[in-house]
């Protein structure tokens, strides 16, 4: 069993704000398997081949992405060489994003990618499918969600402090729409793994949800110790 902390979840739910801190505080490193998907979506976005398949598809044989930290510790994501870090938390590469990963090639591509990454442990890994294809072998699977309004919300604010000019009825639409993209792909849809722990961040504060998964990852080891 991989000691790997999966955390999975529909855009918004606050599933990279959890699990950096999650992380953190367990001292595993982290894993933003969703910014791999949002790089390579606006390498696509970049060299204008969101309209031709065969192309974008013959991008991931040069695709490498890797994450760097800086002295307070704050993630940076650097694909090809690039840091792209700031550029893809766009709507526009958000569902790009979706609409890209529902292809075969590159589930595989970022699968083959996560995989490496993690394959040593002490990991949080959050994403869409990190528990139900992955990290099948997972040491605790979270599933975290919250109603569309809520993270369409908390989206919305973030948008804005970055300075990005959008209505909150936007935001809803995209998570709206996103969610329904997710959900209904054939490859690999959004849903919790059958043994993923369901959390509802809905009401409850980032330090909540934490403290919350702490205590259960901290007794799975406790009990693992005596298996």
């Amino acid at each position: 069993m991989l000691e790997v902390v999966t955390i999975d979840g529909p855009s918004g739910s606050g599933k990279s704000t959890v699990s950096k801190a999650l992380a953190k505080r367990l001292n595993y490193s982290y894993l933003d398997t969703g910014a791999m998907y949002r790089a390579f979506a606006l390498e696509v976005l970049t060299k204008g081949l969101e309209n031709h398949k065969e192309k974008y598809i013959n991008l991931l044989k040069d695709f490498y992405i890797e994450f760097s930290y800086n002295s307070e510790h704050t993630q940076r994501v650097i694909c090809n060489g690039r840091d792209v870090t700031d550029h893809i938390r766009t709507p526009e590469v958000s569902m790009w994003a979706s609409t890209i990963s529902k292809e075969k090639e590159v589930r595989e591509k970022m699968g083959y990618l996560q995989r490496k990454m993690g394959e040593k442990g002490k990991f949080v890994a959050e994403g869409r499918d990190m528990g139900t294809v992955v990290f099948k072998d997972a040491f605790v699977k979270f599933y975290l969600f919250a109603s569309p309004e809520v993270r369409a919300m908390r989206r919305y604010k973030e948008l804005l402090d970055k300075k990005i000019q959008v209505t909150y009825e936007e935001v809803l639409e995209d998570v709206k729409k996103r969610d329904e993209q997710d959900s209904n792909r054939e490859l690999a849809p959004l849903k919790p793994a059958e043994d993923a722990i369901l959390i509802d961040s809905s009401e409850l504060t980032v330090d909540e949800v934490v403290d919350k998964m702490y205590s259960i990852v901290m007794e799975k080891k406790r009990l693992w110790k005596y298996i």
